[in-house]
């Protein structure tokens, strides 16, 4: 291992992970990621009813023997989990005392009184972020994802209750063509680049890396693998952020969308015309015949309210004098907790 705080600063603010598994930020601090569950290990499902048959057998065979609970949103993924799990305890996010995203509460609780499960609250401000960001950077080994303290506190709240495994529907996206807009078009490499970038390490950074090597790799002529791209290296990034709060908790979870694949090619034609996700879409008329499916909305997070006021990083790797106005909220997330981290860590 290597340590190269220069290459890893632009590394997550580029991937929000340290994408070279040799790098780390200092000597005797190596950052963690998960491992994506190997292709040959992953049951092939061509129908939503091959997706049931799947889910009601892995979920069973996962949970006996333990006291389950699961993350619940207002989404479909995490709604089809908990379908499985019925009179288990919920556990839904809960910002700003509620005003936020108030409509995203209303479907959890439908979801929840559906399946009988008992329903709890996680709430989360910024009181919270505070209390947990610390544990989570440091078992990592460097900054992260903004929704991990605020899993790190729904896992610590769940044990408190007697849960010992937590269901998720995290990798249902990645799977099963819910990354629309990556997928609404065929891109160079150049154009994907630009958009897949989450911080432009050159916009913030006096000294970044240049990190085009990595979308390199997935050169095509002038096009851009996008999906090979996000099955090696999306996947990392989003998948690391729940094993790291729930190892941080100590707390066991699973995620069946992660033990499945497509048994035929996604049909694009049919992501792009607006039909996302089209076997999980059918999954939860299965599930919640007399509901209306619910449109991806990702796990909720107020980082534009937290950071309204920012007025940006002050460390001396940072250029001076940021026009915060530019940067989104998540965006600003990843500038505060990257200084955040040196400022603890390094």
């Amino acid at each position: 291992m290597t340590a190269d705080k220069r290459y890893c600063m632009s590394s997550y603010l580029a991937f929000r992970f340290i994408e070279n598994d040799d790098a780390d930020f200092k000597d005797g601090m190596h950052h963690t990621h998960i491992t994506p569950v190997p292709d040959e290990s992953r049951t092939p499902v061509r129908s939503a009813e091959e997706m049931d048959a799947f889910m009601d057998r892995y979920i069973k065979d996962v949970t006996k023997g333990k006291r389950p609970g699961v993350l619940l949103s207002g989404g479909m993924d995490s709604a089809i989990v908990a379908s499985y799990l019925p009179g288990a305890d919920a556990y839904t996010f809960r910002f700003l005392g509620g005003e936020f995203q108030n409509a995203e509460l209303k479907r959890a609780e439908t979801f929840a009184d559906h399946y009988d499960m008992r329903l709890h609250y996680v709430d989360i401000s910024w009181e919270t972020v505070e209390k947990y960001v610390d544990k989570v950077m440091e078992r990592k080994c460097a900054p992260v994802h903004s929704i991990e303290p605020q899993i790190l506190s729904a896992a610590l709240q769940a044990k408190a209750d007697g849960i010992n495994l937590m269901g998720i529907g995290e990798s249902s996206d990645l799977v099963f063509g819910g990354m629309d807009q990556l997928l609404s078009r065929d891109w160079t490499v150049e154009e994907f680049q630009q958009r897949y970038m989450f911080t432009d390490p050159s916009k913030a950074l006096k000294d970044p890396v240049d990190l085009s090597y990595v979308f390199e790799r997935y050169r095509n002529g002038d096009r851009m693998d996008f999906l090979r791209f996000m099955n090696e290296v999306f996947s990392i990034e989003s998948s690391s952020s729940y094993m790291n709060s729930f190892n941080t908790a100590g707390m066991e979870y699973f995620d069946p969308y992660a033990h499945m694949k497509m048994a035929e090619p996604l049909d694009l034609a049919r992501i792009r015309s607006g039909d996302s996700k089209y076997l999980v879409r059918a999954l939860f008329r299965i599930r919640y015949p007399d509901l209306e499916v619910p449109e991806k909305v990702p796990m909720p997070r107020p980082v534009d309210s937290y950071f309204k006021s920012w007025k940006g990083p002050a460390r001396p790797e940072f250029l001076e004098d940021l026009d915060m106005g530019t940067f989104t909220g998540n965006q600003k997330w990843q500038l505060y907790c990257l200084e955040r981290f040196l400022d603890r860590f390094m």
